[in-house]
């Protein structure tokens, strides 16, 4: 499956003013992430952020959240926003902050 790319063109302006955010295709879609962590990416038409385990719960408990679950089983600590979540800038950087921040907190790879 293909990913939106302009999902991607809109993170790419989030996030271009931070040093250190680098972009890697994978698994059919892409990632952005911060020294070498991942902190948003997009699958499909989705934004897949990495909350982390703190910030699973309340980020799921936002309207257009939804579990990450790749291999069949959720991953805490990663979710996805569809596309009704993201439709203003505001609601796409709030997002985008949020995987930042956390990336910000995991040792440089």
């Amino acid at each position: 499956m293909a990913y939106d790319k302009a999902l991607a063109a809109r993170i790419r302006k989030v996030v271009a003013a931070l040093p250190k955010v680098t972009e890697k295709e994978q698994f059919g879609g892409i990632g952005f992430l911060l020294k070498g962590n991942m902190a948003v990416g997009v699958i499909g038409s989705d934004l897949l952020i990495r909350v982390g385990p703190a910030n699973h719960d309340s980020a799921m408990s936002e309207r257009h959240a939804k579990a990450f679950a790749i291999t069949g089983r959720p991953s805490r600590g990663w979710i996805l926003v569809e596309p009704g979540g993201l439709k203003t800038p505001a609601s796409l950087k709030k997002w985008v902050e949020l995987g930042i921040e956390f990336a910000k907190t995991l040792p440089a790879k």
